[in-house]
């Protein structure tokens, strides 16, 4: 079995256990998702950013295609039932040893998930794509839906 099967079926089998022991501890798992409605109208949520870059920590290179990149993350989002949206960009960083590398990144943005979920995504994707670590930013933000019929 290929280095690449094996890591998608371990992906496969850890998020299928992930989710089973949330919805498991959770009444409805889809709680608290969108946030606190104000007076306003206006929803309370966190924004967070997930920070990966696509270069194996190891050989300091990218091993593979960014759009295979690209299917795994959406893979692990899609097993942990989130709603996202991905940037490509290019960066640079140091690593622990002090070496500097440009690469390819990913920024994976996530609202109003919850801290536990982004946690567990963040740690997926720093084994599978082989990093060293990923940097998670959090805001607070308001939001509101506008829908095609809205009178203001």
């Amino acid at each position: 079995m290929k280095k690449e099967d094996n890591q998608r079926s371990l992906l496969h089998h850890m998020m299928k256990e992930e989710w089973e022991r949330y919805l498991k501890n959770s009444l409805d798992p889809f709680a608290g998702l969108y946030g606190e409605k104000e007076e306003d109208g206006i929803v309370r949520l966190t924004e967070t950013r997930i920070y990966i870059g696509l270069n194996d920590a190891t050989e300091k290179k990218q091993l593979f295609e960014t759009e295979k990149y690209m299917d795994v993350l959406k893979t692990v989002c899609r097993s942990y039932h989130v709603p996202f949206s991905v940037n490509k960009e290019q960066g640079g960083y140091f690593h622990e040893d002090g070496t500097y590398t440009e690469e390819n990144s990913f920024v994976l943005l996530l609202i109003g998930t919850e801290r536990e979920v982004v946690k567990n995504i963040a740690k997926d994707l720093c084994t599978f794509f082989g990093q060293e670590s990923v940097m998670v930013t959090e805001n607070r933000i308001g939001g509101y839906f506008i829908n095609r019929d809205a009178k203001e």
